[in-house]
C-alpha cells in the first residue's frame, strides 16, 4: 500500500518560491522521486513507496528551512538538495548550504556541495590545506573568500597570492610594465575574484598598502611570510623544488591554503609536478589536509561536470606510462 505524507508550508512562505514559477522546481523533485507530488493551496501530499516519499519530503523540508533563512531557490540549488538527501550517510543540504563564507555586497558566499563545505572547514581548522580537483570545483573561489573574510575579521594583516607563471618560466623581466603589469595575465583568475568580493576603490587601497599582494611564485623565495593568508594557485604546475620553496615561506599566525588540478599539468614532457609528488611526502602531519575535490563539486553549468566526468574515464581508459 502506498505510503502518504503530508507537509504543511508555513504562512509567510510563498508556495511559488518553493515549487517555481509553472511548477518548474516541483517537477524537478518529482522526476526524482517514484512519488507522486500534489500541491493544493499551502499543502503538499506525497504519495508513493515509503522511503521514496519519507526522502521526497525530506526535499521539501529541508528546502523550506534554506527559504527561511533567507535563500533563493534556483534549479541548481535543488537538484543539489535532492543529491544531497538521496545520499546515504552524506550532510544534509541545510548544513552545507547555511555555512555562510562572506556576506559581500548583499550576497552571501556558501558551499554548494558537500565537498565545498568540507573544504571550507579545514580551511578554519587547519594551518595549511591542500586542495585537489577539477575546474569549477571553486578551489581559488573559495580560498579567496575564506582569506578575504579572515582580513575582516582581523585574523591575518595582508593577503598574498601567488601563481607559478609557467609561460613565461617564472622569468617576466622582458614584459613591460611593473610587476602588476607583468604578472596580470596569470593571476586574473585571483584578481575575479577579488573584484567580486571587494568595492574596487577598498582592492585599489589596499593593494596600495600591501595588505593584498599578487606575485608570481619565484618572488616569494627567501621571505618569511608572518601574519598572512596565503593562496598558491595552479599549483599542478610547480616543480617539486618550487613547492618546498613555497611551503617553507610559511610563518608565524599564517595559513596557506594550495589549489590546483592534476589532470591540468602544463609543465615540460618529463618534468615531475610538485602537486603530485607533495601527496607523498606530507603526511601524518598535524594542521595540514588534503581535500579532494570531484565531479560532483564543479558548481559551473551541468555540462561541465559531464566533460570533467569524460575526461577523467579517457585518462582512467589510457595505458598507464611507466
Amino acid at each position: 500500500m502506498p505510503h502518504q505524507l503530508k507537509i504543511l508550508v508555513p504562512g509567510g512562505t510563498h508556495i511559488v518560491d518553493l515549487v517555481g514559477q509553472r511548477d518548474e522546481l516541483l517537477r524537478r523533485i518529482e522526476g526524482e522521486f517514484s512519488s507522486d507530488i500534489l500541491v493544493r493551496g499551502n499543502e503538499i501530499t506525497i504519495t508513493g513507496p515509503h522511503d521514496d516519499a519519507e526522502r521526497a519530503a525530506v526535499v521539501f523540508e529541508e528546502l523550506l528551512t534554506l527559504l527561511r533563512q533567507g535563500h533563493e531557490l534556483t534549479a541548481e540549488s535543488v537538484d543539489r538538495a535532492v543529491k544531497m538527501v538521496k545520499t546515504d550517510g552524506g550532510p544534509r543540504p541545510t548544513e552545507v548550504m547555511s555555512d555562510t563564507i562572506i556576506v559581500t555586497r548583499g550576497r552571501p558566499i556558501r558551499p554548494k556541495t558537500p565537498g565545498q563545505k568540507r573544504y571550507a572547514d579545514s580551511i578554519r581548522k587547519n594551518t595549511l590545506v591542500f586542495s585537489i580537483g577539477p575546474a569549477g570545483t571553486g578551489k581559488t573561489y573559495l580560498a579567496v573568500a575564506m582569506a578575504v573574510q579572515a582580513l575582516k575579521d582581523k585574523q591575518i594583516s595582508r593577503i598574498i597570492l601567488t601563481r607559478p607563471a609557467v609561460e613565461a618560466g617564472e622569468r617576466l623581466g622582458f614584459l613591460p610594465g611593473d610587476i602588476a603589469q607583468k604578472v596580470d595575465p596569470y593571476m586574473k583568475p585571483l584578481y575575479d575574484a577579488l573584484y567580486e568580493m571587494l568595492e574596487p576603490g577598498h582592492f585599489a587601497r589596499l593593494a596600495e598598502r600591501g595588505t593584498i599582494e599578487v606575485a608570481p611564485l619565484a618572488y616569494l623565495r627567501g621571505r618569511t611570510l608572518n601574519d598572512s593568508f596565503i593562496i598558491l594557485d595552479e599549483a599542478q604546475n610547480t616543480t617539486p623544488e618550487q613547492m618546498k620553496m613555497f611551503l617553507t615561506r610559511l610563518g608565524m599566525r599564517s595559513k596557506a591554503v594550495v589549489t590546483g588540478d592534476i589532470t591540468q599539468i602544463d609543465l615540460p614532457e618529463g618534468q615531475l609536478s610538485g602537486l603530485v609528488v607533495v601527496q607523498d611526502i606530507l603526511s601524518d602531519i598535524r594542521g595540514l589536509e588534503f581535500i579532494y575535490l570531484e565531479a560532483s563539486d564543479v558548481v559551473r553549468h551541468k555540462i561541465v561536470q559531464e566533460i570533467v566526468e569524460a575526461y577523467r574515464r579517457f585518462e582512467e581508459s589510457r595505458p598507464k606510462k611507466r
